[in-house]
């Protein structure tokens, strides 16, 4: 069976809720409410079988002028090693070009896959100054583990933060 991806629909958002609770329960991703999913429907492409079910998902949100970070990306167990997680990433970065983003962010355990797309670990600063003290204003956690900020380690510990250059 085959798959197509695409831009998520509202109706997505249930399905795309049942494939992040393993990867929650697993302790692999941060689990988010419904209400944070629905607005962030936009955001999201996912993957989708010839007959309509979902098998994998991904989001790309904004967090400066030339930054974007992919979030929330995850493959349905039995569809790992497919293609469908690189299909995700590579319309998110379509997607990333085309809102005039020149770098991706991630963080990730899965550093081998992400590597291999030309995502490389990043330091402390990656950021110049001024653009440093504009994002540390945001509520957004995503800007606050691009910033490595001390709040966020509980719930990061073990992951890599990762860039790349579009």
């Amino acid at each position: 069976m085959s798959y197509t991806v695409r831009p998520a629909r509202s109706a997505d958002i249930l399905g795309i809720h049942r494939l992040l609770e393993p990867m929650v329960d697993r302790r692999i991703l941060l689990g988010k409410d419904l209400a944070v999913l629905y607005g962030a429907t936009q955001e999201f492409v996912v993957a989708e079988r010839d007959d309509g079910e979902l098998i994998g998902c991904g989001a790309l949100h904004v967090m400066w002028e030339d930054l974007g970070e992919i979030r929330t990306l995850l493959v349905r167990e039995d569809w790992l090693h497919h293609g469908v997680g690189g299909a995700i990433v590579s319309a998110l970065e379509d997607r990333a070009v085309q809102l005039g983003l020149s770098r991706l962010f991630c963080l990730t355990f899965e550093v081998d896959f992400f590597t291999r797309r030309g995502f490389a670990p990043i330091g402390e600063q990656v950021v110049d100054p001024d653009v440093y003290s504009q994002l540390l204003r945001s509520p957004d956690e995503g800007v606050a583990e691009f910033l490595d900020l001390a709040h966020v380690k509980p719930n990061t510990l073990g992951n890599t933060r990762m860039l790349k250059e579009l």
